[in-house]
């Protein structure tokens, strides 16, 4: 009797359910991600991320299927919209605006799109990018869960891990782990806003750690899930008095 009740207490320690299958956990987790990602169809936010001794304000809108404005506020003052079809970008510090050649693949273009906008957005407002191999999940617990899952993305032949930690069942993020050899960062979700009427959580306050330092924190001061975003939110102009040229993306490294 001692001895089967040892093994619940573990069953509840590690998370692990009786006779569930690890590849039907994924599958499982990949259909909620993307049923997830299908209820924020927008999002407006704005915050400050701080890296040592250095903070940026940042505001960014998204609108599905693909239209985003990223802003940095001083010392950057630049601002990046794309519309779905153009990119632009308006310097301000320099009173200069930019419209980008495009000659890239879909697929190139997505890759660039995704490097320029992706640090508008903290971890938690869109699933996780996994890949259809090297992905593995199990069952865990959290302090925010009490039911969580990890997702670890091992690439093979690498010495890179990362694991991702969602709540279950919404799969509202809630850490992610990096290891490199023997480096391991972490990010923690510290404050959320949750929506009742979504059935979600997101994060409102992120620390990043490396190792027991904390080394960077990001605090969103405004959070609207999906708002009404006219398309004229996305369609940047050139103030009187700026500068006006043109770039080109770029395939590799970012613009």
């Amino acid at each position: 009797m001692a001895a089967r009740s040892l093994f619940l207490v573990l069953l509840v320690l590690t998370g692990c359910r009786r006779g569930e299958d690890p590849s039907a956990l994924l599958a499982g987790v990949r259909q909620r991600l993307a049923a997830r990602d299908g209820k924020l169809t927008s999002y407006v936010l704005a915050g400050t991320a701080t890296e040592g001794a250095q903070t940026m304000d940042f505001q960014f809108a998204y609108r599905a299927p693909l239209k985003m404005l990223g802003t940095l506020g001083a010392p950057a003052s630049r601002t990046w919209a794309w519309d779905g079809e153009h990119l632009v970008e308006r310097d301000d510090g320099a009173r200069k605006f930019f419209t980008y050649e495009d000659t890239l693949t879909p697929e190139r273009r997505m890759g660039v799109l995704t490097r320029l906008f992706s640090p508008f957005v903290p971890e938690g407002f869109r699933a996780p990018l996994l890949p259809s191999q090297g992905v593995t999940a199990r069952r865990a617990s959290h302090p925010r869960g009490p039911e969580a899952v990890e997702l670890t993305v091992k690439p093979a032949g690498s010495d890179v891990e990362v694991t991702y930690v969602l709540r279950w069942p919404a799969l509202d993020f809630l850490g992610k782990r990096m290891r490199s050899g023997e480096a391991l960062s972490e990010l923690r979700v510290e404050e959320e806003q949750c929506e009742p009427g979504l059935e979600l959580c997101v994060p409102r306050r992120l620390t990043q750690w490396a190792g027991a330092q904390q080394v960077a924190r990001t605090i969103l001061t405004r959070v609207e899930l999906n708002p009404t975003l006219p398309a004229e939110t996305f369609a940047l102009t050139a103030p009187g008095g700026y500068d006006v040229g043109s770039k080109t993306f770029a395939p590799e490294g970012g613009l």
